[in-house]
């Protein structure tokens, strides 16, 4: 056979092809023995076939022995130096597959697609040089379209951005239609730091081709990349002024308009999307808006009509259980949020967002256990001190304390943990001890929102120091301005210091302190969305104030919001005798 080289080379591909199109393996996977397949006295074109088969199977360090045996019985054979440096490259051996290659090339220098195979196992080296001499001709340039978008690669991944830039307008001289040369170019402009340059060779494609859609995005795909949004939302722009219906156009205007603050002109595009075109991508964005804005059964109807078109976009069904939860309708949250599986990194969350529902609900043991299954998939410092409050609730008041302990013990500086132990103790009954562990935790972070809430507002509910609860409380709202919580211990601060003045006859400062009580309370209901503490506090407010009604539909409201019985032991006697007391007028 290997007395006529080019008749060998052509009979083994003709072979190769007849192997492809086999309808069933030669060998079964359980014939493994090299034995078997080793035929000394067989013609190369049986190895062959056997090599192909057993790649089929992917069982390639077997496929390469019977590709070497036919390469052992027919040495002048390009198409097996080929074939042993692609197993050899599978097999991780990039070495050994290079030098099999060029064995190959010497054989049929020629081979355009050999050369490219040659240059991509360089790139894989990140051999540049190397790469020149096989995808280059004799007179230095690229040898075709493909073996120039390989070079420009490989030099635009070694960052020889002069190289590539070379190869680039060697492409557009050659190809001048050819779109995949003016990326390239416009690509390399702007590696270069030239983002005017790489614009102007984009433009000028749009002087041949003025309706070419993907240069507009490829235009302003480098203006975002620039930080520069007004300029990418004018190129949308001057593309729907030629395409006004174009889906991707429009989707990506309102992305970029919503990230530069226009959202009314986002949302209306948006609409629209969803309106014509039944845009679910668009849906899921109107229901991120919804859900920040609260209308949570707008956000609801959004989000499940997102998960009826794919029931695996499992964020969105985490953010349907969120709404659930919010809309208070929690049997609902909880079967939402137990649909997301083990592997989604929203699992933990997904649990422990179960677990808030079980606890507010009294469910500790229920709510343990889900933080529990939560630990399993992902050990983190909060949801040990989650669990630990939960076991103190669950009445295992010792485990927990020993728990959170141990953990301090581990770090006896972490202010974390400190805080936690103090709530511990707070929640115990022992408001003392809980203040020992809240100043501790300001002495390491004098700026621990959570420690200085608890301190303000643990004397307001005391009726002591004030004065200074109120300044512990204001520190806390500039690390977080926008807590609801913190935001309602500076209200309840407020009613604490107008009740006194009231009741003593000066009405005046009473009221002044019980106006900016109310609006203290009514923002922090807004922050949270609706929390039951939150809303008695408030009736409380419009109680002092005189105005029964709006108290009566504030405690109403905190009844609705499943009340904490444990902070909240009168608000169900309080609620009953307003109401009778209003029947009565």
């Amino acid at each position: 056979m290997h007395t006529h080289r080019r008749r060998s080379g052509s009979r083994l591909a003709a072979v190769a092809l007849m192997g492809l199109t086999a309808c069933a393996p030669l060998f079964g996977p359980g014939e493994g023995e090299s034995t078997r397949f080793d035929r000394p006295g067989a013609p190369p074109e049986f190895d062959v076939l056997v090599g192909q088969d057993l790649e089929l199977q992917g069982r390639v360090d077997e496929a390469f022995g019977a590709y070497l045996r036919a390469h052992e019985k027919d040495p002048d054979s390009a198409y097996l130096l080929r074939k042993l440096a692609e197993m050899s490259a599978r097999r991780g051996r990039l070495e050994a597959a290079v030098e099999y290659a060029q064995q190959a090339l010497a054989l049929d220098p020629h081979a355009t697609e050999l050369r490219l195979f040659v240059g991509t196992l360089h790139r894989f080296r990140r051999d540049p040089a190397a790469a020149d001499v096989v995808l280059r001709g004799p007179a230095g340039d690229p040898l075709s379209e493909d073996a120039a978008l390989l070079l420009y690669n490989i030099h635009l991944e070694s960052g020889h951005l002069v190289e590539a830039r070379s190869v680039a307008e060697w492409l557009v001289d050659d190809q001048p239609d050819s779109l995949g040369a003016v990326f390239a170019l416009a690509q390399v402009h702007q590696r270069s730091g030239d983002a005017v340059a790489a614009e102007a060779v984009l433009r000028e494609a749009l002087e041949r081709d003025v309706d070419e859609l993907a240069v507009y995005h490829q235009i302003a795909a480098l203006h975002r990349d620039q930080q520069d949004r007004v300029a990418e939302i004018e190129i949308y722009r001057e593309l729907l002024a030629r395409y006004p219906d174009h889906r991707q156009t429009l989707s990506r205007l309102a992305e970029a308009l919503d990230e530069q603050g226009e959202t009314d002109e986002a949302v209306l595009i948006l609409e629209r999307l969803e309106r014509e075109h039944g845009d679910r991508m668009a849906s899921m964005r109107l229901g991120y808006y919804d859900l920040r804005d609260s209308r949570y059964d707008s956000a609801a109807e959004r989000f499940q009509r997102v998960l009826e078109g794919d029931p695996r976009q499992h964020e969105i069904t985490y953010l349907l259980g969120v709404v659930h939860r919010r809309q208070g309708r929690n049997e609902e949250a909880i079967a939402v949020l137990e649909r997301i599986p083990p592997g989604h990194n929203r699992f933990v969350d997904a649990r422990t967002q179960i677990a808030g529902i079980l606890e507010r609900s009294g469910r500790y043991q229920e709510a343990l256990a889900q933080v529990l299954e939560a630990r399993e998939h992902q050990s983190a410092r909060p949801l040990d001190l989650y669990l630990a409050s939960l076991q103190a609730k669950a009445g295992d008041f010792d485990g927990a304390l020993a728990f959170l302990q141990a953990l301090l013990g581990e770090s006896p500086d972490d202010p974390e943990v400190l805080y936690n132990l103090g709530v511990l103790y707070g929640e115990a009954g022992q408001p003392e001890q809980a203040l020992v562990y809240m100043q501790q935790v300001l002495e390491h972070n004098p700026d621990h929102a959570g420690a200085l809430n608890y301190i303000g507002y643990t004397w307001a509910e005391q009726g002591e120091r004030l004065d200074e609860a109120e300044r512990l409380v204001e520190r806390a709202l500039e690390v977080r301005p926008d807590d609801g919580f913190i935001t309602d211990s500076l209200g309840w601060i407020y009613y604490m210091r107008a009740r006194p003045l009231i009741e003593g006859g000066d009405l005046s400062a009473g009221r002044a302190f019980l106006e900016r009580s109310i609006r203290e309370l009514q923002r922090a209901a807004e922050l949270t969305g609706g929390d039951p503490v939150i809303s008695e506090h408030l009736g409380d407010a419009y109680l002092l104030m005189e105005d029964k009604r709006r108290a009566l539909e504030s405690y109403e409201a905190a009844l609705e919001l499943q009340p904490r019985e444990t902070e909240q032991p009168e608000l169900r006697g309080k609620t009953e005798s307003l109401r009778r007391e209003l029947e009565a007028e």
